[in-house]
Protein backbone atom coordinates (compact mmCIF):
# COMPACT_ATOMS: atom_id res chain seq x y z
CA UNK A 1 0.00 0.00 0.00
CA UNK A 2 1.54 3.31 -0.91
CA UNK A 3 -0.07 6.82 0.35
CA UNK A 4 -2.02 9.12 -1.88
CA UNK A 5 -0.01 11.63 -1.46
CA UNK A 6 2.92 10.27 -4.18
CA UNK A 7 0.14 8.44 -6.84
CA UNK A 8 3.20 8.63 -9.35
CA UNK A 9 5.44 6.44 -7.44
CA UNK A 10 2.57 4.19 -6.60
CA UNK A 11 2.41 3.33 -10.07
CA UNK A 12 6.08 1.69 -9.52
CA UNK A 13 5.23 -0.81 -6.99
CA UNK A 14 5.47 -3.84 -9.01
CA UNK A 15 9.34 -2.72 -9.99
CA UNK A 16 10.94 -2.37 -6.90
CA UNK A 17 11.63 -4.45 -4.05
CA UNK A 18 10.53 -2.55 -0.39
CA UNK A 19 12.83 -3.25 2.75
CA UNK A 20 10.13 -2.10 5.63
CA UNK A 21 12.76 -3.30 8.52
CA UNK A 22 15.63 -1.23 8.46
CA UNK A 23 16.88 0.44 11.45
CA UNK A 24 19.60 3.61 11.96
CA UNK A 25 21.82 4.07 14.83
CA UNK A 26 20.56 7.78 15.33
CA UNK A 27 17.08 9.52 15.77
CA UNK A 28 18.99 13.02 14.71
CA UNK A 29 19.24 14.60 11.47
CA UNK A 30 22.92 15.36 10.86
CA UNK A 31 24.68 11.99 12.68
CA UNK A 32 21.50 9.96 10.61
CA UNK A 33 22.34 10.71 7.34
CA UNK A 34 26.56 10.69 8.01
CA UNK A 35 25.03 6.93 9.07
CA UNK A 36 23.28 6.56 5.65
CA UNK A 37 25.83 8.40 3.92
CA UNK A 38 29.13 7.04 5.30
CA UNK A 39 28.34 4.29 7.56
CA UNK A 40 29.55 5.96 10.81
CA UNK A 41 27.39 8.66 13.02
CA UNK A 42 30.57 10.59 13.40
CA UNK A 43 32.18 13.12 10.73
CA UNK A 44 35.24 12.28 8.91
CA UNK A 45 34.18 8.70 7.21
CA UNK A 46 34.13 8.73 3.72
CA UNK A 47 30.39 8.47 1.41
CA UNK A 48 29.10 5.68 -0.49
CA UNK A 49 29.55 7.88 -3.49
CA UNK A 50 33.02 8.17 -2.26
CA UNK A 51 33.97 4.00 -1.86
CA UNK A 52 32.32 3.33 -4.98
CA UNK A 53 34.44 5.57 -7.09
CA UNK A 54 37.57 5.05 -5.00
CA UNK A 55 37.09 1.07 -6.38
CA UNK A 56 35.80 1.58 -9.58
CA UNK A 57 37.18 4.84 -11.02
CA UNK A 58 35.19 6.72 -13.83
CA UNK A 59 33.58 5.97 -16.77
CA UNK A 60 33.83 9.85 -18.24
CA UNK A 61 37.31 11.92 -18.13
CA UNK A 62 35.16 15.22 -18.50
CA UNK A 63 32.76 15.02 -15.79
CA UNK A 64 33.36 13.71 -12.46
CA UNK A 65 32.95 10.29 -11.11
CA UNK A 66 30.42 11.41 -8.31
CA UNK A 67 28.30 14.27 -8.72
CA UNK A 68 25.88 15.32 -5.67
CA UNK A 69 22.52 17.30 -6.68
CA UNK A 70 21.23 19.09 -3.57
CA UNK A 71 17.83 19.91 -3.52
CA UNK A 72 17.00 23.32 -5.46
CA UNK A 73 15.88 24.38 -1.91
CA UNK A 74 19.47 24.28 -0.13
CA UNK A 75 21.80 21.77 0.92
CA UNK A 76 20.43 18.58 3.95
CA UNK A 77 21.74 19.02 7.50
CA UNK A 78 25.03 17.11 7.17
CA UNK A 79 26.08 19.03 4.16
CA UNK A 80 29.02 17.87 2.99
CA UNK A 81 29.41 14.85 4.58
CA UNK A 82 26.86 13.34 2.56
CA UNK A 83 29.33 13.44 -0.60
CA UNK A 84 32.26 13.84 1.18
CA UNK A 85 35.84 11.53 0.86
CA UNK A 86 36.40 11.30 4.51
CA UNK A 87 39.67 9.84 4.96
CA UNK A 88 39.78 8.91 1.48
CA UNK A 89 41.97 10.89 -1.46
CA UNK A 90 39.91 14.42 -2.04
CA UNK A 91 40.03 12.91 -5.86
CA UNK A 92 37.12 10.91 -4.87
CA UNK A 93 34.89 13.50 -3.09
CA UNK A 94 31.72 14.16 -4.58
CA UNK A 95 30.91 17.63 -6.95
CA UNK A 96 27.96 19.24 -6.13
CA UNK A 97 26.10 21.01 -8.26
CA UNK A 98 22.28 21.34 -9.74
CA UNK A 99 20.33 22.13 -13.03
CA UNK A 100 20.22 25.75 -12.65
CA UNK A 101 23.95 26.83 -11.29
CA UNK A 102 25.91 23.47 -12.78
CA UNK A 103 29.66 25.02 -12.38
CA UNK A 104 31.13 28.36 -11.77
CA UNK A 105 32.95 30.57 -14.71
CA UNK A 106 36.49 29.78 -14.81
CA UNK A 107 37.22 31.79 -17.75
CA UNK A 108 40.29 34.44 -17.29
CA UNK A 109 38.72 37.79 -15.73
CA UNK A 110 37.92 40.69 -18.81
CA UNK A 111 41.08 42.21 -19.25
CA UNK A 112 43.58 40.16 -19.09
CA UNK A 113 45.80 39.49 -21.89
CA UNK A 114 46.32 35.36 -23.29
CA UNK A 115 50.12 36.36 -22.74
CA UNK A 116 50.11 37.00 -18.91
CA UNK A 117 47.55 34.24 -18.83
CA UNK A 118 49.42 31.72 -19.97
CA UNK A 119 52.89 33.30 -18.29
CA UNK A 120 51.20 32.43 -14.56
CA UNK A 121 50.16 29.34 -15.58
CA UNK A 122 53.63 27.97 -16.48
CA UNK A 123 55.12 29.76 -13.15
CA UNK A 124 52.65 27.91 -11.14
CA UNK A 125 53.15 24.71 -13.09
CA UNK A 126 57.16 25.19 -11.81
CA UNK A 127 55.96 25.82 -8.31
CA UNK A 128 53.92 22.87 -8.45
CA UNK A 129 56.34 20.71 -9.74
CA UNK A 130 58.76 21.96 -7.24
CA UNK A 131 57.03 21.48 -4.81
CA UNK A 132 55.96 17.54 -5.79
CA UNK A 133 60.31 17.25 -5.90
CA UNK A 134 60.09 18.51 -2.23
CA UNK A 135 57.05 16.22 -0.97
CA UNK A 136 56.56 13.14 -3.30
CA UNK A 137 54.79 11.66 -0.61
CA UNK A 138 52.07 14.66 -0.70
CA UNK A 139 48.84 13.90 -2.34
CA UNK A 140 46.14 16.82 -1.41
CA UNK A 141 47.70 18.93 -3.45
CA UNK A 142 47.82 16.68 -6.58
CA UNK A 143 44.43 16.02 -6.15
CA UNK A 144 43.18 19.48 -5.96
CA UNK A 145 45.23 19.97 -9.31
CA UNK A 146 43.18 17.08 -10.78
CA UNK A 147 40.14 18.97 -9.46
CA UNK A 148 41.13 21.95 -10.87
CA UNK A 149 41.94 20.07 -14.38
CA UNK A 150 38.40 18.23 -13.94
CA UNK A 151 36.83 21.62 -13.30
CA UNK A 152 38.16 23.24 -16.94
CA UNK A 153 37.34 20.26 -18.33
CA UNK A 154 33.46 20.43 -17.41
CA UNK A 155 33.14 24.00 -18.43
CA UNK A 156 32.44 21.81 -21.67
CA UNK A 157 31.08 19.13 -21.24
CA UNK A 158 28.44 20.27 -18.02
CA UNK A 159 26.58 23.01 -20.16
CA UNK A 160 25.80 20.65 -22.91
CA UNK A 161 24.47 18.68 -20.08
CA UNK A 162 22.42 21.01 -18.20
CA UNK A 163 20.74 22.39 -21.02
CA UNK A 164 17.41 21.15 -20.98
CA UNK A 165 15.98 23.55 -23.76
CA UNK A 166 17.08 20.20 -25.77
CA UNK A 167 14.59 17.95 -24.41
CA UNK A 168 11.50 17.60 -25.80
CA UNK A 169 8.36 19.47 -24.55
CA UNK A 170 6.66 15.62 -23.59
CA UNK A 171 9.51 14.99 -21.50
CA UNK A 172 9.49 18.37 -19.66
CA UNK A 173 5.85 18.03 -19.15
CA UNK A 174 6.39 14.58 -17.45
CA UNK A 175 8.79 14.91 -15.21
CA UNK A 176 7.01 18.21 -14.23
CA UNK A 177 9.78 20.93 -14.94
CA UNK A 178 6.76 23.09 -16.58
CA UNK A 179 4.90 23.05 -13.42
CA UNK A 180 3.86 26.26 -12.18
CA UNK A 181 5.30 25.15 -9.09
CA UNK A 182 8.76 26.60 -9.09
CA UNK A 183 10.01 24.65 -6.53
CA UNK A 184 8.44 21.57 -7.87
CA UNK A 185 9.59 22.17 -11.65
CA UNK A 186 13.54 22.62 -10.11
CA UNK A 187 13.16 19.50 -8.89
CA UNK A 188 11.99 18.38 -11.89
CA UNK A 189 15.01 19.36 -13.96
CA UNK A 190 17.66 18.37 -11.61
CA UNK A 191 15.94 14.79 -12.04
CA UNK A 192 16.34 15.20 -15.88
CA UNK A 193 20.27 16.45 -14.67
CA UNK A 194 20.43 12.72 -12.88
CA UNK A 195 19.18 10.92 -16.06
CA UNK A 196 21.49 12.44 -18.45
CA UNK A 197 24.43 12.37 -16.16
CA UNK A 198 23.78 8.56 -16.10
CA UNK A 199 23.67 8.77 -19.41
CA UNK A 200 27.45 9.98 -19.87
CA UNK A 201 28.88 7.57 -17.76
CA UNK A 202 28.40 9.13 -14.65
CA UNK A 203 29.09 6.67 -11.88
CA UNK A 204 27.36 7.75 -8.92
CA UNK A 205 24.44 10.43 -8.89
CA UNK A 206 23.28 11.37 -5.16
CA UNK A 207 19.91 13.33 -5.64
CA UNK A 208 18.52 15.17 -2.28
CA UNK A 209 14.94 16.27 -1.71
CA UNK A 210 14.71 18.35 0.81
CA UNK A 211 17.08 20.95 2.63
CA UNK A 212 18.44 21.63 6.22
CA UNK A 213 15.46 24.19 7.61
CA UNK A 214 14.17 24.29 11.37
CA UNK A 215 10.44 23.48 11.37
CA UNK A 216 10.53 21.18 8.03
CA UNK A 217 8.91 23.81 6.16
CA UNK A 218 11.53 23.09 3.61
CA UNK A 219 11.84 19.10 3.86
CA UNK A 220 9.70 16.16 5.67
CA UNK A 221 10.66 16.81 9.24
CA UNK A 222 6.72 17.02 10.27
CA UNK A 223 7.06 17.69 13.94
CA UNK A 224 4.02 20.03 13.83
CA UNK A 225 1.57 20.31 11.03
CA UNK A 226 2.65 16.43 9.09
CA UNK A 227 -0.45 16.98 7.01
CA UNK A 228 -0.07 20.75 6.49
CA UNK A 229 3.29 20.15 5.42
CA UNK A 230 3.49 16.56 3.35
CA UNK A 231 1.17 17.93 0.96
CA UNK A 232 3.05 20.42 0.15
CA UNK A 233 6.13 18.10 -0.15
CA UNK A 234 4.51 15.30 -1.38
CA UNK A 235 4.00 17.44 -4.94
CA UNK A 236 6.94 18.62 -5.02
CA UNK A 237 8.71 14.98 -4.77
CA UNK A 238 6.30 12.14 -6.84
CA UNK A 239 5.79 13.32 -10.34
CA UNK A 240 9.66 14.42 -11.08
CA UNK A 241 10.98 11.31 -9.09
CA UNK A 242 8.52 8.81 -10.77
CA UNK A 243 9.01 10.13 -13.82
CA UNK A 244 13.28 9.55 -13.60
CA UNK A 245 12.85 6.07 -12.50
CA UNK A 246 10.28 5.55 -15.36
CA UNK A 247 12.74 7.29 -17.98
CA UNK A 248 15.40 5.30 -16.84
CA UNK A 249 13.52 2.06 -17.61
CA UNK A 250 12.60 3.16 -20.79
CA UNK A 251 15.90 4.10 -22.71
CA UNK A 252 17.48 0.69 -20.78
CA UNK A 253 18.95 2.72 -18.24
CA UNK A 254 17.91 0.85 -15.33
CA UNK A 255 19.33 -2.95 -16.80
CA UNK A 256 23.11 -1.30 -15.76
CA UNK A 257 21.67 1.19 -12.85
CA UNK A 258 20.73 0.41 -9.27
CA UNK A 259 18.11 3.04 -8.17
CA UNK A 260 17.90 3.35 -4.26
CA UNK A 261 15.48 5.25 -2.81
CA UNK A 262 16.41 6.31 1.50
CA UNK A 263 16.18 8.27 4.25
CA UNK A 264 18.05 8.80 7.69
CA UNK A 265 15.05 7.29 9.30
CA UNK A 266 11.30 6.97 9.52
CA UNK A 267 8.37 8.67 11.78
CA UNK A 268 6.79 7.48 15.09
CA UNK A 269 3.33 5.96 14.57
CA UNK A 270 1.87 8.63 16.67
CA UNK A 271 1.66 12.17 17.09
CA UNK A 272 3.95 14.34 19.38
CA UNK A 273 2.62 15.48 22.35
CA UNK A 274 1.24 19.28 21.58
CA UNK A 275 1.92 19.41 17.68
CA UNK A 276 -0.46 17.34 14.93
CA UNK A 277 3.14 15.94 13.67
CA UNK A 278 5.51 13.40 14.73
CA UNK A 279 9.04 12.68 15.81
CA UNK A 280 11.89 10.63 13.93
CA UNK A 281 11.99 7.08 14.55
CA UNK A 282 14.82 4.88 13.71
CA UNK A 283 13.97 1.72 14.70
CA UNK A 284 11.83 0.74 11.68
CA UNK A 285 11.09 2.81 8.47
CA UNK A 286 11.30 1.91 4.86
CA UNK A 287 13.73 2.16 2.12
CA UNK A 288 13.36 0.84 -1.78
CA UNK A 289 15.33 -0.08 -4.62
CA UNK A 290 14.90 -0.77 -8.40
CA UNK A 291 16.96 -1.60 -11.33
CA UNK A 292 19.54 -3.83 -11.79
CA UNK A 293 20.29 -6.96 -9.83
CA UNK A 294 16.69 -6.36 -7.75
CA UNK A 295 13.79 -8.59 -7.65
CA UNK A 296 10.62 -6.65 -8.47
CA UNK A 297 7.55 -6.53 -6.97
CA UNK A 298 9.22 -7.92 -4.08
CA UNK A 299 8.93 -6.96 0.30
CA UNK A 300 10.65 -8.06 2.58
CA UNK A 301 10.92 -7.14 6.47
CA UNK A 302 7.99 -6.09 8.98
CA UNK A 303 7.40 -3.53 11.93
CA UNK A 304 4.72 -4.51 14.78
CA UNK A 305 1.29 -3.54 14.59
CA UNK A 306 1.59 -0.29 15.57
CA UNK A 307 4.95 0.47 13.07
CA UNK A 308 7.27 1.61 15.69
CA UNK A 309 9.83 -1.60 15.93
CA UNK A 310 11.14 -3.70 12.84
CA UNK A 311 10.42 -7.15 14.37
CA UNK A 312 10.64 -9.29 11.67
CA UNK A 313 14.09 -9.62 9.09
CA UNK A 314 15.57 -6.75 11.17
CA UNK A 315 18.08 -5.48 9.17
CA UNK A 316 20.95 -2.78 9.77
CA UNK A 317 22.12 0.54 7.45
CA UNK A 318 25.35 -1.47 6.76
CA UNK A 319 23.39 -4.25 5.14
CA UNK A 320 22.17 -1.68 2.56
CA UNK A 321 25.54 -0.93 2.08
CA UNK A 322 26.54 -4.62 1.71
CA UNK A 323 24.06 -4.77 -0.83
CA UNK A 324 24.76 -1.78 -2.76
CA UNK A 325 28.63 -2.61 -2.81
CA UNK A 326 27.45 -6.43 -4.00
CA UNK A 327 25.45 -4.85 -6.92
CA UNK A 328 28.12 -2.61 -7.91
CA UNK A 329 29.89 -6.08 -8.16
CA UNK A 330 32.08 -5.32 -5.01
CA UNK A 331 32.60 -7.00 -1.95
CA UNK A 332 32.24 -4.77 1.06
CA UNK A 333 34.28 -6.73 3.07
CA UNK A 334 37.35 -6.56 0.86
CA UNK A 335 36.86 -2.87 -0.17
CA UNK A 336 39.34 -1.33 2.49
CA UNK A 337 41.53 1.75 2.69
CA UNK A 338 44.33 1.69 5.63
CA UNK A 339 43.53 4.90 7.91
CA UNK A 340 45.20 5.48 11.18
CA UNK A 341 46.34 1.78 11.43
CA UNK A 342 43.04 0.29 10.34
CA UNK A 343 41.39 -1.15 7.46
CA UNK A 344 38.28 1.11 7.54
CA UNK A 345 35.64 -0.11 5.14
CA UNK A 346 32.26 1.26 4.46
CA UNK A 347 30.58 -1.34 6.72
CA UNK A 348 32.84 -0.91 9.70
CA UNK A 349 32.91 -4.75 10.88
CA UNK A 350 29.22 -5.70 10.28
CA UNK A 351 26.93 -5.78 7.12
CA UNK A 352 25.65 -8.98 5.35
CA UNK A 353 23.84 -8.46 1.80
CA UNK A 354 20.13 -8.58 1.39
CA UNK A 355 19.88 -11.28 -0.97
CA UNK A 356 16.28 -11.82 -0.38
CA UNK A 357 15.54 -8.79 -2.44
CA UNK A 358 18.06 -9.92 -4.71
CA UNK A 359 17.21 -11.23 -9.01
Amino acid sequence: MVSDLIPHLAELVDDVAFVHSLTSKSNTHGPAENFMSTGFVQDGFPSVGAWVTYALGTDNQDLPAFVAIPDPRGVPQASVNNWGPGFLPAVFQGTPFNSSQPIRNLAPPPGLEKQADAATRRLLRRINDEHFHRNPAEGNLAARIASYELAARMQLSVPDISDLSRETPHTLNAYGADSSNKTKAAFARNCILARRLIEKGVRFVQLFNGAYASGGKLNWDGHHELREQYDVHGEILDQPAAALFGDLKQRGLLEETLFVWCTEFGRMPMFQKGAQGRDHNPQGFTVWLGGAGIRQGSSLGTTDELGFKAVENVLSVHDLHATILHLLGLDHTHLTYRHNGIDRRLTDVHGRVIRQILA
